[in-house]
């Protein structure tokens, strides 16, 4: 009988790498999706705050100088609202604390036992987990909206694809904020104190509430270059709805890559710093 274990080494082929990752995002898109009744309910309720956010962000734009604050008009405005809806659950920066939990429980010392390193197969589950969103959590919101409302459509050819590279940018980037907030609980123990910061200030800076863009220039500006928020929502809704020429779009996206790697591998140093930590404590 021929036995295998799945594993991700620097000693394992290419393709046999690719197939192990690709179970595990798999695994994470039907593990999410058995949770029926839940999506249905999510769906509802990210609707239900869509028609909320744009009613509000319209009459922003009735009542400001020449109807288009922070430089969207009121089409833009609602595409931005009703895909911000629906990206919400896509890139998933509210919710997980599964790594946080599996720490302070001591089951995350089976984790480190297991053939694929914690960063990587926590980052396949969560892709498949986006998988499922953006099929079943994505599409909702969206076809609601532009029943109700008038939204734009795409007018380069570019944009579409540059969309999509920018929103699987963002899940990735959005994984390796919540893998380090979920991390502090090696320190910490328990890492409540951290993910309710995280939950307060992610929705503000990634532009969730409000376009980045009306905020003063200056401000806005920082954020996008000292901080990765922007690119979990900010930077894919601004390339979809076309805020800015083709040359600044691709900036973008480029600046929102270059933080998702970054995270990424600051996720797998905090990582291997932590594994040290358990072994000195006797985990």
């Amino acid at each position: 009988m021929d036995a295998r274990v799945l594993t991700i080494s620097p000693g394992r082929p290419l393709r046999a790498s690719i197939t192990t990752f690709g179970a595990l995002v798999w695994s994470g898109f039907r593990r999410y999706a058995t949770y029926r009744q839940a999506t249905i309910a999510g769906s509802f309720t990210n609707i239900v705050f869509g028609f909320l956010r744009c009613y509000v962000l319209l009459a922003v734009a009735a009542g400001a100088a020449g109807g288009r604050p922070g430089g969207y008009d009121p089409q833009q405005l609602a595409t931005f609202v009703w895909v911000g809806q629906g990206l919400l659950t896509v890139v998933g920066i509210w919710g997980w604390t599964e790594l946080a939990d599996r720490i302070r429980t001591g089951d995350v010392a089976s984790d480190l036992l297991r053939p694929v390193p914690p960063v990587t197969a926590y980052l396949a589950a969560d892709l498949g987990r986006a998988g499922h969103a953006m099929v079943f959590r994505f599409l909702p919101p969206l076809l609601v909206g532009a029943i109700f409302f008038a939204l734009m459509s795409p007018t380069r050819w570019q944009t579409v694809p540059l969309f999509a590279v920018s929103v699987l940018l963002a899940v990735v980037g959005s994984y390796g904020c919540r893998f380090l907030v979920n991390a502090t609980a090696y320190w910490l123990h328990d890492a409540r104190g951290p993910l309710v910061l995280w939950t307060l200030g992610s929705g503000v800076l990634a532009g969730l509430y409000f376009p980045l863009r009306l905020l003063p220039d200056w401000l806005a500006v920082t954020l996008w270059v000292a901080t990765p928020f922007p690119g979990l929502l900010q930077t894919p809704l601004d390339v979809l709805v076309e805020r800015d020429p083709p040359g600044r779009q691709l900036g973008l996206v480029a600046l929102q890559a270059c933080w998702a790697v970054a995270l990424l591998v600051v996720a797998a140093l905090v990582q291997r710093r932590a594994e040290r930590k358990l072994v000195v404590q006797g985990g």
